[in-house]
């Protein structure tokens, strides 16, 4: 259904927003969204630069063209990613410190308002399919019974994502308080 499909990619969008939330352990998913001039292009980090893991806590980035350095390290500066680059001549390397319990405590109220926008979205696709099915009901493309069916439908549909959002809510939230 067309409506579960939207929901399902409402709940991707939510994923990829946990994902970028820094836990304490390296991963490279928090730099999705630093883009780096290149050529006059703003260009995605990960075009333009290997990103590896060489332990946990660490991410080590190094540019396919050594003359990006500098402009690698200013964009990971001006974004919201919150580390220190150090930048040795060769290869960035970003330290994630140990998490505290007041900064666990934030991430996971952000966390909570990731999920809380999923649920708003999936309501608002929710809203659009009720009026879509009542407008169908009354230019008499469908029954009130086929309008009950379908409006049943929906709102398990809205139920069942709303749930699988809740879960993955609360992993997140357990690996910010686990680490």
């Amino acid at each position: 259904m067309e409506y579960d499909k939207k929901m399902g990619k409402t709940i991707d969008v939510i994923k990829s927003d946990f994902a970028s939330v820094r836990a304490g352990r390296a991963n490279s998913s928090i730099l999705d969204r630093v883009t780096v001039e290149y050529y006059g292009t703003p260009t995605p980090l990960n075009q333009v630069a290997s990103i590896s893991t060489p332990d946990p806590r660490v991410l080590v980035i190094q540019p396919w063209d050594s003359s990006l350095l500098g402009d690698i390290e200013r964009a990971i500066l001006t974004s919201d990613v919150g580390i220190n680059p150090q930048n040795d001549g060769k290869v960035i390397r970003l330290t994630f410190p140990q998490l505290t319990e007041e900064r666990r405590k934030e991430l996971t109220k952000q966390v909570r308002k990731y999920e809380e926008n999923g649920k708003v979205a999936i309501r608002n696709i929710r809203r659009d399919a009720m009026e879509h099915i009542k407008n169908m009901e009354k230019n008499g493309e469908m029954t009130e019974d086929d309008r009950k069916e379908y409006e049943d439908e929906i709102q398990e549909i809205t139920d069942k994502r709303c749930k699988e959002l809740s879960d993955l809510t609360s992993e997140k939230e357990a690996e910010l308080l686990s680490l």
